[in-house]
């Protein structure tokens, strides 16, 4: 197999040391033409001197900064360390504002514009004069988008995670975003806090700038830029908040004007050995299921077609070993001082190809070798996991022919095997209605099945899969049942959910022809879901289904609709997933 090891230095062996004259950015500078002329006119038009930015790297520091977008309420001051950081390699600055994704304020759901994004930050990067690239990011979407737009523009970039909030707290206990929201609701619901409670907790459980500080998809996804190599060793758990951090951005700064010298782009990082980095490392963190949709997405991105079963090939028999919520006990803030990202990957050093690069140029084996674990309670060892459960499983069966996914770590084990009735939703809507009502007929043995919540039924893909406990249920103590959707759930979700359910039922799969009452099995040990209904009633079923309408007649929507996967394929868009260099454009 050849490693990124391999391709640097065969990109050495076709390059000789680049020359100012070999920048992209001189194409626009440093040509005595008419063209050059008006180019250079215009940035002295915004003060800067020729010697300034001709012959020098032009870094895009690519922010994905908004007044609504609160994990990354740092990065106006971030992008000021940045830019101290590229001033001081020799290299020239430039800010590149993108569209922020903040999570819980766009609707129906970031992942709709996760693609967006990613078109942006390619086109942004390809059009203008750019040498190399800072991408700054962290909140849930923006990391696989910033990765998919960088590697398909080919262009060398470091990826900068915007790190996890600072603890939350609420009457000396410890609040997790995401996870204790979920957890106290279902309290307050069964009338066990009170409205006063729950005020307080909303001021005490998000107090600083970051991304949640539970092993959500924000955090996991940041992990996976470190462990493919694109983050600089350490970089994705450093809490917002510390004086590391803005070190950090400086230190990214520099190295991007150094990649760009030595011509390195994502895809001599971001190999395949690096993503079956990525996935085991995904495993032992208990990592957001949503990282399989965004690995497979960015895996073909830089022409590495990755497969949805590789993922249960490579995680099984990999213990969880961090102990942070959901699955575990702790937050990021802890993982960092217990030694990160470098030191927990020290424990699977067996199970990992330590050849693969980072962005700083050492091998993984070199970074792991000054890594140390510092706290044994936050990062485990082998022999003492957080569960021996999975942390992922991908089943099949005749619900989910192209496959669907669960966390069996994050479900109560008397679950894993499980067969009991359907209870069906058809949409978001018609459950949230239906879900309080005392007069519900559900036991804690049915299957809660919502549908119509995929990639274009949702539209987008929504986070609706941790589908809420009858509230009678949860009255009664349950607090976990099976649960299944084609939808996702957020990262810092828990329970017996099975998700990604593919072909999903807005396009006919066969999710849209389960009914009420119809016996659904769980076989996580087997890998199996399947629908205990005959193949000529669900033909029959099948011949009078209708397709519901597009959600969009007009704009992106339409255009996602047209022209997106489903989860198995990274729900990329069709006419993006192929790898290699976009053309370089005409100066006029």
């Amino acid at each position: 197999m050849t490693t990124n090891t391999d391709r640097v230095q065969d990109r050495a062996a076709r390059h000789p040391p680049r020359t100012p004259e070999d920048l992209r950015s001189h194409r626009w500078f440093g040509i005595n033409d008419l063209r050059s002329f008006g180019h250079r006119s215009r940035m002295k038009q915004m003060g800067y001197a020729p010697e300034e930015f001709t012959g020098r790297p032009v870094i895009a520091i690519v922010n994905t900064w908004s007044g609504l977008a609160h994990c990354h309420a740092h990065f106006p001051q971030r992008v000021e360390d940045v830019k101290r950081g590229v001033l001081q390699a020799g290299g020239f600055p430039v800010e590149i504002p993108v569209m922020a994704l903040p999570e819980n304020f766009v609707k129906p759901t970031t992942m709709l514009y996760r693609n967006l994004l990613a078109m942006e930050v390619e086109e942004n990067l390809r059009s203008q004069p750019i040498d190399g690239a800072v991408l700054m990011g962290g909140c849930d979407k923006t990391t696989p988008a910033l990765l998919m737009g960088a590697a398909s523009a080919g262009l060398p970039a470091i990826f900068m995670p915007a790190g996890p909030m600072l603890r939350g707290n609420w009457r000396g206990q410890v609040l997790g975003s995401g996870s204790d929201i979920w957890k106290y609701w279902d309290e307050r619901r069964a009338g066990n806090i009170t409205d006063a409670d729950w005020e307080e907790m909303e001021a005490g459980i998000a107090r600083s700038d970051g991304v949640c500080m539970t092993m959500g998809t924000a955090a996991t996804m940041t992990a996976l830029a470190e462990v493919l190599g694109m983050a600089l060793p350490g970089s994705s758990s450093i809490p917002a908040p510390d004086a590391n951090h803005p070190r950090m951005a400086s230190a990214c700064g520099r190295r991007a004007v150094e990649l760009v010298w030595a011509d390195i782009v994502p895809s001599d990082i971001m190999t395949p050995a690096a993503f079956d980095n990525a996935i085991r490392a995904s495993a032992a963190l208990a990592g957001s299921t949503n990282a399989i949709i965004h690995l497979i997405a960015l895996a073909r991105r830089c022409g590495v077609p990755l497969a949805l079963d590789r993922f249960d090939e490579l995680s099984a028999g990999v213990p969880v070993l961090a102990d942070i919520r959901p699955s575990g006990r702790f937050l990021m803030e802890d993982f960092y001082y217990a030694g990160g990202l470098p030191a927990l990957l020290t424990r699977l050093r067996d199970r990992l190809d330590l050849t693969q690069r980072n962005i700083d140029g050492r091998s993984l084996g070199e970074i792991l070798d000054r890594a140390t674990v510092w706290n044994d309670e936050v990062i485990r060892p082998l022999d003492k996991p957080v569960s021996t459960l999975d942390g992922l499983a991908v089943l099949r069966g005749n619900l989910a022919p192209d496959g669907c996914v669960m966390k069996p770590s994050a479900a109560e084990p008397r679950l894993l095997q499980h067969t009991g009735p359907a209870i069906v939703f058809d949409d978001y809507n018609q459950m949230a209605a239906a879900i309080d009502r005392e007069d519900l007929d559900v036991t804690a043995d049915h299957v809660m099945v919502l549908r119509n919540a995929g990639p274009q039924g949702g539209p987008g893909m929504p986070e609706w899969g941790m589908l809420p406990i009858p509230t009678k249920l949860v009255k009664a103590g349950v607090r976990d049942m099976v649960r299944l959707s084609d939808a996702r759930m957020s990262g810092t979700s828990y329970g017996a959910c099975i998700l990604h359910i593919a072909p999903e039922s807005f396009v006919g799969g066969p999710l849209a022809l389960v009914q009420n009452g119809d016996m659904i099995q769980l076989d996580v040990p087997e890998r199996r879901l399947t629908l205990l209904v005959a193949e000529d009633e669900l033909a029959r079923r099948r011949a009078v289904w209708t397709p519901p309408a597009r959600h969009y007649p007009r704009g992106y929507g339409a255009l996602f609709s047209a022209h997106t996967g489903q989860a198995d394929s990274g729900c990329d868009l069709d006419f993006l997933q192929a790898a290699g260099q976009i053309a370089e454009p005409e100066i006029h």
